[in-house]
């Protein structure tokens, strides 16, 4: 429920809930930043890593020593030290900061319960459930949201997700490989092959982790299912229920899952949703488009222009863009934000947790949670 961002000058600026002072960063200049669940970290000038935020596991008690990267997981951090070596602080009730030791990584990513770290050859992942370490390709899970009941846009804003699911068994790990994509859904992670197939992991439930056989190009997950794009057109698995995990024939050039329905940009730019329309976000707008985001339960995409167009549920005026050009767009469960030419952050929507409220200054990438 907060965010951060660097400006270009490194100086950290945090934003939303300040709870645990999740949102006071240190100050100085920092390279890098990881916002985690409670709490967020930073990688310095010279390598040092500095965390803020709730401290009840000690994710935020970096050890010392000299890092080239650092992601902050749910309740846990993890790093990447000068030598290739990982080290990993905070939770650990599933395994999930006990690193492996030796070898030699390029990069790592904390979850909730699990985490990975990327080598020459592939990907290692530990922890995520009781049982041991096993290899898989690299997951950043969030929230699971399942079927929520529809109710009118002016009275319920159908942002309630789902209780984290029970342990199922391991999935098998996958061959180590190189990979080229990744996406996050709810309790499961794809990721797509330098080949241009598809693997999954995590929960299994309504064969999300079982994606169709095939080359792809373009790869998107949703709550409960997800959407990859392919030379004949879009295919989708998962829960399709109201149709939202419907195959699409064309060409297409992206693929955006959100709740309950699935939005593609065709290689001519013109925007098709399918699945629950219960708030209109299947009905999609007319013209050429550049750029496409599902949230929630509404959609934003660009047009070749450069404007900002949103439809679907519009509670808290989650839907209306504000005018001017954007070179990026980010639509969240119930708010957006987009990223001006000059480098300005502009978000509209929910600002229940100040999720909206953008601090001035210039930034290079914006990205909305829920």
């Amino acid at each position: 429920m907060h965010a951060c961002g660097l400006r270009e000058d490194g100086v950290a600026e945090c934003w939303g809930s300040e709870g645990n002072g999740r949102s006071e960063p240190p100050p100085g200049v920092f390279t890098s930043i990881s916002v985690g669940g409670t709490h967020a970290c930073g990688l310095r000038e010279d390598g040092a890593i500095a965390c803020w935020g709730l401290n009840n596991f000690g994710q935020i008690d970096a050890p010392t020593g000299t890092f080239t990267d650092v992601s902050a997981g749910s309740w846990h951090t993890c790093g990447l030290r000068e030598s290739g070596h990982l080290e990993c602080w905070g939770d650990d009730k599933y395994g999930q900061a006990s690193a492996p030791t030796g070898g030699r990584y390029l990069g790592v990513s904390a979850g909730t319960r699990h985490s990975c770290a990327i080598r020459e050859r592939g990907v290692s992942c530990w922890g995520g459930r009781t049982l041991p370490p096993a290899p898989a390709p690299v997951p950043q899970p969030i929230t699971q949201p399942e079927e929520p009941s529809v109710a009118p846009p002016s009275t319920v804003d159908p942002q309630t997700p789902d209780p984290e699911p029970t342990d199922p068994p391991d999935p098998p790990a996958p061959t180590p490989t190189t990979f080229t994509a990744v996406s996050a859904g709810g309790s499961h992670t794809c990721a797509l092959r330098s080949t241009g197939n598809i693997v999954c992991w995590g929960e299994a439930s309504n064969a999300r982790t079982t994606p169709p056989a095939g080359s792809f190009t373009y790869l998107s997950l949703g709550g409960l299912h997800g959407c990859a794009v392919r030379s004949s057109g879009v295919a989708c698995w998962g829960n399709n229920a109201s149709g939202r995990a419907t195959d699409q024939s064309g060409s297409f050039t992206a693929v955006s899952a959100g709740e309950e329905h699935s939005c593609a940009l065709s290689s001519a730019g013109v925007v098709s949703c399918w699945g629950a329309g219960s708030f209109g976000q299947t009905a999609a707008q007319t013209g050429t488009f550049t750029t496409i985001s599902a949230g929630g339960f509404h959609n934003c995409a660009l047009r070749s222009s450069g404007a900002a167009v949103c439809w679907g549920f519009s509670g808290n005026g989650r839907t209306t863009a504000p005018a001017g050009t954007f070179t990026a767009i980010s639509a969240g469960g119930s708010h957006t934000c987009g990223l001006r030419s000059s480098g300005a952050i502009v978000c509209w929507g929910s600002n229940v947790n100040g999720q909206t409220t953008v601090p001035s200054g210039t930034y290079t990438a914006v990205s909305a949670g829920h």
